[in-house]
Parts: C-alpha cells; sequence; structure tokens
C-alpha cells in the first residue's frame, strides 16, 4: 500500500483544512487508515482512526469535537477534517496503514505497516 497525503498548509487559528490521504495498491477496502502528527521535538502522536468499512472511528481526546474521520473506498482516500484550528494543531501529518480485518483502530505507530511522507499543517495564532 502506497499512501499519499495532501491539504496541509498555512491557516490562521479558528480556521478549517481537510486533509487526504489517497492509497494505491492491493487491498485499500480492508486496510485500517490512521492519522498522526508530529511537531518538532515531540514524538509522533495517535490523532485519528478509521476501520476499512468506515463503522468505527476513534478520535484522540484533543481533536475530538473538532476532527473528524472518514473515508470513500470508491475514491481509496480517507479525509480528516479539521475545524476550529489551534497553534498547538501546527505538526507535520501522516496518514498510516494497517491490515486488520477486525477492522481494529490502533493508535501507536509501530502497529501500522505503511505510511505516507506527511503533510505540514501549520497555524498561526
Amino acid at each position: 500500500v502506497q499512501l499519499v497525503e495532501s491539504g496541509g498548509g498555512l491557516v490562521q487559528a479558528g480556521d478549517s483544512l481537510r486533509l487526504s490521504c489517497l492509497a494505491s495498491g492491493r487491498n485499500f477496502n480492508v486496510n485500517v487508515i490512521g492519522w498522526f502528527r508530529q511537531a518538532p521535538g515531540k514524538e509522533r502522536e495517535f490523532v485519528a482512526g478509521i476501520s476499512w468499512n468506515g463503522r468505527r472511528t476513534t478520535l484522540a481526546d484533543f481533536v475530538k469535537g473538532r476532527f473528524t474521520i472518514s473515508r470513500d473506498n470508491t475514491k481509496n482516500t480517507v479525509y480528516l477534517e479539521m475545524n476550529s484550528l489551534k497553534p498547538e494543531d501546527t505538526a507535520v501529518y501522516y496518514c498510516a496503514a494497517r491490515f486488520s480485518l477486525q477492522g481494529i483502530v490502533a493508535s501507536t505507530p509501530p502497529e501500522y505497516n505503511f505510511w505516507g511522507q506527511g503533510t505540514q499543517v501549520t497555524v498561526s495564532s
């Protein structure tokens, strides 16, 4: 599975962005997709994840009420809708994939097998 993120950019606090994760390769529709982020000097952290059929989603507490995750398997794409952005959301955002027929949304980086190269999100105050 190859993953390509897009949609990042420079925005002001309170603005919105939608990130996309386009997947290619086999078995996309049985992969759990997760979004992670990494700010300078910090560890990579889980943001959101979605099961292969979209029925199970998990959001980190610090984005609940602001971010949503969705997927369109006809387009091999997972979306991360980010609203009410804050300066502390500034980071490189990565999408990652793991094979899971059970649709288990894992929340730690080692549990994911494939990674994109990331897209920068910068939120100014």
